[in-house]
């Protein structure tokens, strides 16, 4: 059987051997971080390294780092009860507490005439497309462009973000809110005063190892170049799917992305039918976020843009990461232009 090639990175990405290693070795910690004897603060000094290793590579020194279960929770702390302008392309997260009153172009681009009441993403995770973020935003999700893009959370001048580990090779079930020093923030989860008062529970020393450990690994690859690498790869796959889909639209491909990420639409061909082909030829990708795929439903971030239910309905994602080789890439090319000649045979 043909080895698997996994390009669903902006779903999750591998976990790292760093974070495998250190959340091996806070196995073995046995104290709570919230107690004051020996066993206590050996395992308060995992979680504070950690915390020290993820505001490293967010460029956050001085900014307050608040461990969560993952982005979703860190979106909530964030945004419940401030009733701020967003944008029909943020993930559901946020959704969930913004209103949709921003515009989107069709670049999928958004403009935000008053960013201390808004909130945008840095990098949409279905079509990659970067935002240029205002000075003064209240929120903005980093998720997807944390170990991909070069960044600062202390050159943004945003007020609050959040990021996930998963996404860049850490364990799932844990994340952050990174915020600017003495932001008011009232806790949703209470009963207890760990993370500062803002997050009540025992702290995830496990989760929170990996994580410190996959953000230092993520740092150093963004700092080498590797993602530099990876964009020639995803440009080489772009090229080669558009030489021969006339039907096929790539979406974003006009400004900046993720370099990582593409995202095209074929008319008439669903998304959900293409993922399976492919997962059947060996190939893990997907339409749309993760968090929405198998709901069968037209892709919100696609329809802001403006683009036709026809074309939504038939767009999926490619992402890849720094495992995938240049060969990988060309494997799923020709695989899915295979499918593809037998779609557009049918529908002459």
């Amino acid at each position: 059987m043909t080895d698997r090639v996994y390009l669903d990175y902006n779903a999750t990405a591998p976990l790292r051997p760093e974070a495998r290693a250190a959340m091996v070795a806070a196995m073995d910690v046995a104290g709570n971080p919230s107690s004051v004897h020996a066993e206590g603060r050996k395992a308060r000094a995992v979680v504070e390294h950690a915390r020290a290793q993820v505001a490293a590579a967010l460029g956050a020194d001085g900014a307050d780092i608040v461990f969560t279960s993952g982005a979703t929770e860190a979106a909530a702390l964030a945004l419940a009860g401030r009733a701020l302008a967003g944008a029909a392309i943020e993930h559901d997260a946020v959704r969930a507490w913004a209103d949709d009153t921003l515009a989107v172009d069709a670049l999928g681009r958004v403009a935000v005439p008053d960013p201390a009441r808004a909130t945008l993403q840095l990098a949409n995770s279905e079509t990659g497309i970067v935002q240029d973020l205002p000075e003064g935003l209240a929120v903005s999700d980093l998720t997807q462009g944390f170990g991909k893009l070069p960044f600062a959370f202390n050159w943004l001048r945003v007020e609050m973000g959040f990021v996930s580990a998963h996404k860049i090779g850490g364990p799932k079930g844990i994340g952050a809110l990174v915020m600017r020093r003495g932001t008011d923030l009232a806790a949703q989860i209470r009963g207890g005063g760990q993370e500062m008062g803002r997050r009540a529970g025992t702290e995830n020393i496990i989760g929170i190892a990996g994580f410190g450990a996959a953000a230092e690994a993520a740092a150093r690859d963004l700092a080498e170049g590797v993602w530099n690498s990876v964009s020639e790869i995803r440009n080489i796959l772009e090229q080669a799917l558009d030489a021969e889909a006339k039907k096929t639209i790539f979406v974003g491909k006009e400004v900046l992305r993720l370099p990582n990420t593409l995202c095209f639409a074929t008319p008439g061909w669903k998304a959900e039918t293409q993922v399976m082909q492919m997962d059947l030829a060996g190939f893990a990708i997907s339409a749309g976020s993760a968090c929405s795929s198998g709901k069968m439903r037209v892709s919100g971030v696609l329809t802001a843009m403006g683009l036709d239910v026809h074309h939504a309905l038939g767009a999926i994602r490619v992402s890849i990461g720094p495992a995938t080789r240049e060969e990988d890439a060309l494997r799923f090319a020709a695989a899915w232009l295979k499918e593809y000649r037998r779609f557009a045979a049918r529908a002459a």
